[in-house]
């Protein structure tokens, strides 16, 4: 199954054909390899992951930095096209080259060619046909969600923020309806392209720090927008919009118009990737 999804990501559309740029390596280029990055990212300053015509993502960053680093034009294939204002602690991306850097050096060396708002924490080497976004995997996201009677400045970039009172436990008792196999069209934005609807949640989980919720869900995919769609019930369950009880027949409508609104793009951020489970 493939975030939120083959592809994942809870940002962009579902099974979406992989590029030519993004075919395996000339097997016969006998020093040819296949890096894979582990990658950190402030999506602030950035019109999400994927290149756009006339716009900075961090896509195009990342191959600008490691062309400069190897001395060629370089295509990285990302895990999760995140869209613009979306963080990231772990996204996961390849690339070939033959560069005879080591592997476990290249992360030092593209980041000394990155701006500060893009980090690679970790670089290794994998098969030349291993692609990020065709394997069994787990992945987790975060949502934050701030509190009170003013926004702190120093969270409006990373978090949505509610005046409202929030009932916590309602949202806890909410979270075990998604859990398990369920079709999501509920939680679906429109202009998904995935060929189904049905997805995994392994785990639902809201904790309070001080002002601060933290909705984390992991799962073995997700639709477009579904992260923030979950969120956004969550939250109308907090704000008692909702009943935890009117999950379930959320989730069997597979009508999007009775699930909760799409909360905005900075609370969200792709923790990470859990592969070979």
């Amino acid at each position: 199954m493939a975030d939120e999804s083959v592809l994942d990501n809870e940002n962009v559309l579902d099974n979406e054909p992989v590029s030519e740029n993004e075919s395996v390596a000339d097997s016969e280029k006998v020093n040819m390899k296949r890096i894979r990055l582990f990658v950190a990212y402030d999506g602030t300053a950035y019109h999400g992951w994927q290149i756009q015509k006339n716009a900075v993502t961090i896509e195009s960053e990342l191959n600008r930095a490691i062309g400069d680093l190897v001395g060629c034009e370089v295509a990285v294939i990302g895990a999760s096209r995140t869209d613009a204002g979306v963080h990231s602690m772990g996204n996961v991306a390849v690339f070939d080259s033959d560069t005879r850097i080591p592997a476990e050096k290249i992360a030092g060396a593209i980041n000394a060619r990155l701006p500060e708002d893009i980090r690679i924490v970790k670089s290794d080497e994998v098969a030349l046909d291993w692609h990020p976004r065709h394997q069994d995997c787990r992945k987790t996201y975060e949502y934050r969600i701030t509190m009170g009677r003013v926004q702190l400045p120093t969270q409006r970039l990373y978090s949505h923020f509610t005046y409202h009172d929030v009932d916590e436990e309602a949202m806890k008792a909410a979270c075990g309806y998604f859990i398990g196999e369920h079709d999501f069209a509920s939680l679906c934005a429109a202009g998904s392209q995935a060929e189904t609807t049905v997805r995994t949640i392994y785990a639902l989980e809201v904790e309070r720090h001080l002002n601060e919720l933290v909705i984390r869900v992991t799962g073995n995919g997700f639709l477009y927008n579904m992260v923030r769609i979950i969120a956004g019930t969550l939250l109308d369950v907090g704000t008692g919009r909702k009943k935890p009880e009117d999950i379930p027949g959320i989730l069997e409508s597979c009508d999007r118009k009775n699930a909760g609104p799409t909360l905005p793009a900075r609370g969200l951020t792709l923790i990470g990737y859990q592969y070979d489970i």
